[in-house]
Protein backbone atom coordinates (compact mmCIF):
# COMPACT_ATOMS: atom_id res chain seq x y z
CA UNK A 1 0.00 0.00 0.00
CA UNK A 2 1.45 3.44 -1.10
CA UNK A 3 1.62 5.86 2.23
CA UNK A 4 3.43 8.74 0.78
CA UNK A 5 4.54 10.39 -2.79
CA UNK A 6 7.71 11.76 -3.83
CA UNK A 7 8.49 14.41 -6.70
CA UNK A 8 11.26 14.63 -8.73
CA UNK A 9 11.16 18.72 -9.57
CA UNK A 10 13.14 19.83 -12.84
CA UNK A 11 11.16 18.17 -15.59
CA UNK A 12 8.33 16.97 -13.07
CA UNK A 13 6.97 20.33 -11.82
CA UNK A 14 8.96 23.08 -13.56
CA UNK A 15 10.06 22.71 -17.53
CA UNK A 16 13.85 23.33 -16.43
CA UNK A 17 16.44 20.93 -17.51
CA UNK A 18 16.57 23.58 -20.83
CA UNK A 19 17.45 26.36 -18.25
CA UNK A 20 20.22 24.65 -16.72
CA UNK A 21 21.36 23.72 -19.65
CA UNK A 22 21.82 27.14 -21.18
CA UNK A 23 23.07 28.82 -17.70
CA UNK A 24 25.31 26.03 -17.09
CA UNK A 25 26.58 26.52 -20.75
CA UNK A 26 26.78 30.05 -20.74
CA UNK A 27 28.96 30.13 -18.03
CA UNK A 28 31.58 27.61 -19.35
CA UNK A 29 31.79 29.78 -22.14
CA UNK A 30 32.04 33.28 -20.60
CA UNK A 31 34.36 31.24 -18.25
CA UNK A 32 36.58 29.80 -21.40
CA UNK A 33 35.55 25.88 -20.77
CA UNK A 34 35.11 23.79 -23.71
CA UNK A 35 31.54 22.86 -23.83
CA UNK A 36 30.90 19.16 -24.72
CA UNK A 37 27.92 17.69 -26.80
CA UNK A 38 27.19 15.51 -24.48
CA UNK A 39 27.70 17.15 -21.29
CA UNK A 40 23.97 18.38 -20.81
CA UNK A 41 23.00 14.64 -21.00
CA UNK A 42 26.61 14.12 -18.69
CA UNK A 43 25.12 16.04 -15.60
CA UNK A 44 21.57 15.28 -15.27
CA UNK A 45 20.55 13.96 -12.32
CA UNK A 46 24.56 15.00 -10.84
CA UNK A 47 24.30 16.87 -7.25
CA UNK A 48 25.31 19.92 -7.42
CA UNK A 49 28.83 19.06 -5.79
CA UNK A 50 28.89 16.38 -8.82
CA UNK A 51 27.91 18.75 -11.66
CA UNK A 52 29.95 21.85 -10.46
CA UNK A 53 33.05 19.50 -10.24
CA UNK A 54 32.06 18.45 -13.47
CA UNK A 55 32.22 21.76 -15.02
CA UNK A 56 35.77 21.99 -13.50
CA UNK A 57 37.56 19.31 -13.96
CA UNK A 58 36.58 18.49 -17.42
CA UNK A 59 34.57 21.68 -19.25
CA UNK A 60 37.69 22.98 -17.95
CA UNK A 61 36.83 26.06 -15.70
CA UNK A 62 39.02 27.71 -14.13
CA UNK A 63 36.72 28.79 -10.49
CA UNK A 64 36.52 26.55 -7.59
CA UNK A 65 33.53 24.46 -7.83
CA UNK A 66 31.46 26.06 -5.09
CA UNK A 67 31.76 29.52 -7.36
CA UNK A 68 30.35 27.82 -10.46
CA UNK A 69 28.01 26.42 -8.57
CA UNK A 70 27.09 29.79 -6.80
CA UNK A 71 26.82 31.56 -10.54
CA UNK A 72 24.68 29.02 -11.92
CA UNK A 73 22.37 29.26 -9.23
CA UNK A 74 22.57 32.88 -9.36
CA UNK A 75 20.99 32.66 -13.18
CA UNK A 76 18.78 30.20 -12.58
CA UNK A 77 17.43 32.55 -10.02
CA UNK A 78 16.91 35.25 -11.81
CA UNK A 79 15.58 33.57 -14.59
CA UNK A 80 13.13 32.06 -11.94
CA UNK A 81 11.50 35.17 -10.66
CA UNK A 82 11.24 36.79 -14.34
CA UNK A 83 8.97 34.09 -15.06
CA UNK A 84 9.01 30.39 -13.29
CA UNK A 85 8.47 27.72 -16.36
CA UNK A 86 5.80 25.59 -14.11
CA UNK A 87 4.74 22.56 -16.18
CA UNK A 88 1.04 22.69 -17.07
CA UNK A 89 -1.04 20.94 -14.79
CA UNK A 90 1.79 20.35 -12.11
CA UNK A 91 -0.07 22.34 -9.91
CA UNK A 92 -3.21 20.19 -10.36
CA UNK A 93 -1.43 17.29 -9.73
CA UNK A 94 0.70 18.05 -6.87
CA UNK A 95 -2.94 19.24 -5.07
CA UNK A 96 -4.53 16.55 -6.02
CA UNK A 97 -1.98 13.57 -4.55
CA UNK A 98 -1.94 15.75 -1.55
CA UNK A 99 -5.22 15.15 -0.96
CA UNK A 100 -4.54 11.60 -0.46
CA UNK A 101 -0.95 11.10 0.65
CA UNK A 102 1.80 13.29 2.78
CA UNK A 103 4.44 14.40 -0.68
CA UNK A 104 8.31 14.95 -0.80
CA UNK A 105 10.39 16.64 -3.44
CA UNK A 106 13.78 14.60 -4.04
CA UNK A 107 15.66 16.85 -6.39
CA UNK A 108 19.20 17.36 -8.05
CA UNK A 109 18.63 21.27 -8.13
CA UNK A 110 20.52 23.07 -5.26
CA UNK A 111 18.34 23.62 -2.00
CA UNK A 112 17.69 27.24 -2.64
CA UNK A 113 16.25 26.69 -5.82
CA UNK A 114 14.32 24.13 -4.36
CA UNK A 115 12.54 26.62 -1.84
CA UNK A 116 12.46 29.07 -4.63
CA UNK A 117 10.44 27.06 -6.71
CA UNK A 118 8.12 25.77 -4.30
CA UNK A 119 7.83 29.29 -3.21
CA UNK A 120 6.89 31.20 -5.96
CA UNK A 121 4.19 28.46 -7.00
CA UNK A 122 2.37 28.93 -4.23
CA UNK A 123 3.04 25.00 -3.78
CA UNK A 124 5.68 24.98 -0.51
CA UNK A 125 2.76 23.89 1.62
CA UNK A 126 2.01 21.01 -0.05
CA UNK A 127 5.53 19.07 0.92
CA UNK A 128 6.41 17.95 4.18
CA UNK A 129 9.75 16.80 2.96
CA UNK A 130 11.95 18.11 0.63
CA UNK A 131 15.51 17.20 -0.29
CA UNK A 132 18.33 18.38 -2.20
CA UNK A 133 20.95 15.90 -3.31
CA UNK A 134 23.60 18.25 -2.41
CA UNK A 135 22.28 17.15 0.97
CA UNK A 136 23.13 13.45 1.02
CA UNK A 137 26.29 11.59 -0.52
CA UNK A 138 25.33 10.91 -4.07
CA UNK A 139 22.96 12.18 -6.71
CA UNK A 140 21.04 10.37 -8.92
CA UNK A 141 21.57 7.49 -10.19
CA UNK A 142 22.18 6.82 -6.34
CA UNK A 143 18.75 5.85 -4.56
CA UNK A 144 20.53 8.52 -1.70
CA UNK A 145 18.10 11.53 -2.24
CA UNK A 146 15.04 9.16 -2.28
CA UNK A 147 15.80 7.20 0.50
CA UNK A 148 16.85 10.29 2.48
CA UNK A 149 12.72 11.89 1.50
CA UNK A 150 10.85 8.82 2.38
CA UNK A 151 12.89 8.97 5.36
CA UNK A 152 11.87 12.28 6.31
CA UNK A 153 8.37 11.50 5.87
CA UNK A 154 8.58 8.86 7.82
CA UNK A 155 7.48 5.33 5.81
CA UNK A 156 9.68 2.42 4.06
CA UNK A 157 10.26 2.96 0.53
CA UNK A 158 8.46 0.24 -0.21
CA UNK A 159 5.60 2.07 0.92
CA UNK A 160 6.40 5.28 -1.45
CA UNK A 161 5.75 6.14 -5.34
CA UNK A 162 7.79 8.22 -6.84
CA UNK A 163 7.08 10.26 -9.83
CA UNK A 164 9.88 10.58 -12.23
CA UNK A 165 10.85 11.85 -15.86
CA UNK A 166 15.15 11.14 -16.46
CA UNK A 167 16.65 7.93 -16.84
CA UNK A 168 18.39 8.31 -13.86
CA UNK A 169 15.54 9.66 -11.66
CA UNK A 170 13.67 6.65 -12.52
CA UNK A 171 16.90 4.71 -11.86
CA UNK A 172 17.45 6.25 -8.80
CA UNK A 173 13.81 5.90 -7.32
CA UNK A 174 14.14 1.91 -8.23
CA UNK A 175 16.70 1.46 -6.44
CA UNK A 176 15.77 2.77 -3.60
CA UNK A 177 12.96 0.55 -4.06
CA UNK A 178 9.93 2.46 -4.39
CA UNK A 179 7.27 1.92 -6.70
CA UNK A 180 8.09 4.29 -9.69
CA UNK A 181 6.02 6.29 -11.75
CA UNK A 182 7.21 7.82 -15.25
CA UNK A 183 6.36 10.86 -16.79
CA UNK A 184 9.42 11.03 -19.71
CA UNK A 185 10.88 14.37 -20.23
CA UNK A 186 10.04 15.05 -23.73
CA UNK A 187 13.63 17.43 -24.24
CA UNK A 188 15.96 14.86 -22.59
CA UNK A 189 13.54 11.37 -22.84
CA UNK A 190 14.83 8.42 -20.22
CA UNK A 191 16.18 5.66 -22.70
CA UNK A 192 14.09 1.93 -22.62
CA UNK A 193 16.14 0.59 -19.97
CA UNK A 194 15.30 2.98 -17.39
CA UNK A 195 11.61 2.92 -18.70
CA UNK A 196 11.31 -0.86 -18.80
CA UNK A 197 11.79 -0.31 -14.89
CA UNK A 198 9.15 1.95 -14.07
CA UNK A 199 5.93 0.79 -13.26
CA UNK A 200 3.61 2.88 -14.62
CA UNK A 201 4.87 4.91 -17.53
CA UNK A 202 2.17 8.40 -18.78
CA UNK A 203 2.47 10.76 -20.93
CA UNK A 204 1.52 14.00 -19.44
CA UNK A 205 1.11 15.06 -15.98
CA UNK A 206 -2.81 15.74 -16.28
CA UNK A 207 -2.90 11.84 -16.17
CA UNK A 208 -0.97 11.84 -12.42
CA UNK A 209 -3.89 10.55 -10.43
CA UNK A 210 -4.49 8.31 -7.44
CA UNK A 211 -5.32 5.52 -9.50
CA UNK A 212 -2.24 6.13 -11.68
CA UNK A 213 -0.28 6.06 -8.77
CA UNK A 214 -1.46 3.01 -6.88
CA UNK A 215 -1.52 1.24 -10.56
CA UNK A 216 -5.39 0.70 -10.51
CA UNK A 217 -6.05 2.33 -14.42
Amino acid sequence: MIEAVVFDLDGVIVDSEHVWDAAREAVAREQGGKWRENAQTDMMGMSSVEWSRYMHEVIGLKDPPEEISAEVVRRLEATYREELPLIDGAEEAVARLAERWPLGVASSSNRPIIDLVLELSGLDGFFGATVSSEEVEHGKPSPDVYLEAVRRLGVCPEQAAAVEDSHNGILAAKAAGMRVVAIPNRRYPPREDALTGADVVLEDISELTSDAVEGKN
